[in-house]
């Protein structure tokens, strides 16, 4: 099979498969696996559908661009904008969400009550550390995380299989019909890097779609294995961020997972706020370390959202201002694209309003739930 093909699929797979997932346990047993897995189906779908979407918009443009430059290419300056707060809004949200997450992790893990304020504190002062020091190499890192991930789901499936519970994934739970919607929006989403995929398939551009399809769908199997092996030993005691339900092993998955995820994030955010609004040194610490660190604070002493909520917001928002944006770019580049494209994705008026009509639902959802 085709090396460039390969290797695109696992970069979107890889993309896609990010801390998110902890948090899916948590939101299915809330709904009931049964509504959880609608939910997963219907969105992995439209998210699949989106990153085709943007797939064509990259084959039908000339030139390197990153969203926000596709937004004003095709939209204009204010799509840009909105696209750029869509990108940091999702970005912060999981940086929090992270913090939340390695505090509870580390104090279930070392010895000793030790505040989870604290330690995800200690946390933060060692991602920050290491953000000063550019340790670029360091963001190898989340491909072996990405592959521990995977092996782990797969063996936690395969060793906790014969404990699983079949009367726990038949649960059904009606009013709590929208919790998963939130945090399965940020769990699919891998936007970002379709553009660097274009890049990285160049002359092999027929098997793009391919290799989209595939990177999006393998995300969704996991998850799936994922979530079954939680909630069919545990049912609906599963805690927020899920790898504290099980042993050690599993809380070691889980702070490795949001670690790797958290300094890529950061560097992400420091590229952009030094290369595409070329802030200074001072202004870019204080956005991509003071920022996170005081929504943290805030956060654990009004006790307001927990590690769950707050990527669901991130998703309803972030995903769902760039799913829309996504598919407006879409329609405009099939005038505009100076370049005859290998994926050609049918795109109506009437789709573009219906899946606009499914992610404004989400933010309601996510919020009134």
């Amino acid at each position: 099979m085709d090396k460039k093909f390969l290797a695109t699929a696992a970069t979107l797979a890889g993309t896609i498969i990010g801390a998110g997932i902890l948090g899916l346990p948590y939101v299915f047993a809330q709904s009931g696996f049964l509504i959880g897995l609608f939910w997963l189906i219907c969105l992995g779908a439209i998210m699949l559908f989106v990153n085709l979407c943007l797939g064509e918009v990259t084959l039908r443009t000339r030139g390197k661009h990153q969203l926000p430059g596709y937004a004003e290419k095709y939209l204009g300056k204010f799509a840009k904008k909105v696209m750029f707060f869509a990108l940091i809004f999702g970005i912060y949200s999981a940086l929090l969400a992270y913090l939340v997450g390695e505090g509870q992790s580390l104090s279930q893990l070392l010895p000793g009550n030790i505040n989870p304020l604290f330690l995800g504190f200690g946390f933060w002062l060692v991602m920050t550390l290491l953000l000063r020091e550019g340790l670029k190499g360091l963001k190898k890192v989340e491909t072996y995380g990405v592959l521990a991930i995977i092996l782990i789901i797969v063996g936690a499936f395969v060793y906790f299989f014969s404990q699983i519970i079949p009367s726990n994934l038949l649960v059904v739970n009606f009013p709590d019909f929208a919790a998963p919607f939130g945090i399965l929006l940020f769990a699919l989403m891998g936007f970002t890097s379709i553009p660097e995929l274009r890049k990285e398939i160049y002359g092999e551009e027929k098997l793009f779609k391919k290799a989209i399809i595939l990177g999006s769908l393998i995300p969704i199997i996991l998850y799936v294995l994922f979530v079954i092996t939680f909630m069919g030993v545990l049912g609906n005691s599963v805690e927020e961020v899920s790898t504290l339900s099980f042993g050690p092993l599993m809380v070691i998955l889980g702070v490795f997972t949001m670690f790797t995820s958290y300094f890529v994030l950061s560097y992400s955010l420091r590229d952009t706020f030094k290369y595409d609004i070329k802030l200074s040194k001072r202004v870019r610490f204080f956005l991509i370390s003071i920022v996170p660190l005081i929504l943290y604070f805030l956060v654990n002493y009004f006790q307001i959202v927990g590690f769950s909520k707050i990527l669901g917001i991130g998703g309803v928002v972030s995903g769902g201002l760039m799913g829309i944006l996504i598919l407006l770019i879409n329609k405009k580049s099939k005038k505009m694209g100076k370049r005859k494209p290998e994926i050609k994705i049918p795109l109506n008026w009437l789709s573009i309003i219906l899946l606009i009509i499914v992610f404004t639902a989400g933010v309601f959802l996510e919020f009134f739930h």
